[in-house]
């Protein structure tokens, strides 16, 4: 336990002082026999998988820390990178190893959660051999298609549309955009410290109260468990002033993006019409989507990508987070700014639970009006650099 500990208390990475024991001593007291079945038999089963969930992956942490130093798996600070230390990859481990950990010991499984499980994994090891030896754009988006092919084959798919061949077959297409969409716009996010993590822990946790709202205590608790695995992981990602410790890496963006997106399609979100039903879930998870939608527009409109080859392999800081800060916002700042958006939108998707279907609309139509206004400022704040830049050269 020494060994342990003194692995945690490495200068400058725990994030508060003797911590590490206090958590390790408190993950013995729940896996003690007897402290689980108390839990469950009191119905608070939901706090017992939080607290596992985050022990697990508060302990993992510094572990795989260790790991990816060793083997030297780091993300080397360039041009296209807010960080400007060479920081350790592999957090992403953690966070799964604490989510899959949690789900197993706990018995919270089904047959849908078996195929998002088998998908989420898929991708997982694929970001994982991404962070440790990069493969091609190309070759991760086939394999995120053979994971939702999977998740698909096991039922999990978008199901609002008539029950006939073209029905089922706009059901599927949507299903993989809306797979491979949020997959990859949640690693989009990571490029921040505790930017995708939390995220994550906002939109699972919003997907959780609606759970419970909606009559779904197992989607309630894979929310919980998600969230508690991101938030063991947060405090060595978001660090008072100073810089993570550890990064997601692709590994842990991608399967959190993966689990996200499948828990939505897993839910069903208590409404008879489908706009209310799923209106309910994209204001939560619209942030994925407005940055997707706004980069590839934005590219597109440059003429910066015309093929999808282009747009598939094209990296930039043209994303939210890279635009706010153009703004003149610091990096938390801009963190916060996108947290407090997330958690708006949020509480808008609660409240349209006891609403009417012109509620979902004007509710959706709010959503937009907030993200166009953002659109305004980040395209003041693009010219306004462009102005800079012009600036500069003449100075030069």
């Amino acid at each position: 336990m020494k060994r342990l500990i003194a692995i945690f208390s490495e200068k400058n990475i725990i994030p508060w002082k003797h911590i590490a024991g206090i958590c390790l001593l408190s993950f013995i007291f729940l896996v003690f026999p007897g402290i689980r079945a108390w839990f469950f038999y009191h119905k608070i089963e939901w706090i017992y998988i939080f607290l596992f969930a985050f022990l697990v992956a508060y302990l993992c942490v510094p572990v795989v820390r260790k790991i990816a130093l060793t083997l030297n798996v780091l993300d080397i600070p360039e041009e296209r990178r807010v960080h400007k230390t060479p920081t350790p990859l592999l957090g992403g481990v953690a966070v799964y190893v604490a989510f899959a950990g949690t789900i197993i010991y706990n018995d919270v499984f089904s047959l849908e959660l078996k195929g998002v499980a088998i998908g989420a994994t898929i991708v997982f090891i694929t970001g994982l051999i991404d962070d440790v030896n990069h493969i091609s754009a190309k070759l991760k988006l086939f394999v995120q298609m053979i994971a939702v092919a999977i998740m698909i084959h096991y039922g999990v798919v978008a199901d609002f549309l008539p029950n006939v061949w073209w029905g089922k077959l706009f059901e599927v297409l949507i299903t993989f955009l809306w797979m491979l969409g949020i997959t990859n716009s949640a690693n989009f996010f990571d490029g921040m410290d505790g930017l995708a993590t939390g995220l994550t822990v906002i939109c699972s946790g919003f997907l959780g109260i609606l759970a419970i709202k909606t009559m779904q205590p197992y989607l309630m608790l894979l929310s919980v468990a998600l969230a508690g695995s991101c938030l063991g992981f947060l405090p060595y990602n978001l660090r008072y002033k100073k810089p993570a410790a550890i990064f997601l890496g692709d590994a842990g963006s991608t399967f959190m993006g993966f689990m996200l997106a499948g828990m939505v399609l897993m839910g069903d979100w208590g409404g008879k019409d489908p706009i209310k039903a799923y209106a309910m879930p994209i204001l939560i998870m619209g942030i994925f989507i407005f940055d997707m939608v706004y980069t590839t527009t934005s590219r597109i409109a440059s003429h910066k990508v015309v093929n999808f080859r282009e747009w598939l392999e094209f990296t930039g800081k043209d994303h939210l987070h890279h635009r706010l800060t153009a703004l003149g916002l610091s990096a938390k700042q801009t963190v916060f700014f996108i947290y407090f958006l997330t958690a708006s939108l949020g509480m808008s998707a609660l409240v349209l639970k006891n609403g009417s279907i012109i509620d979902a609309f004007l509710l959706l139509f709010q959503a937009v009006t907030i993200y166009l206004i953002i659109v305004i400022l980040m395209l003041r704040g693009k010219k306004g650099e462009g102005r800079n830049r012009r600036k500069e050269d003449k100075i030069e």
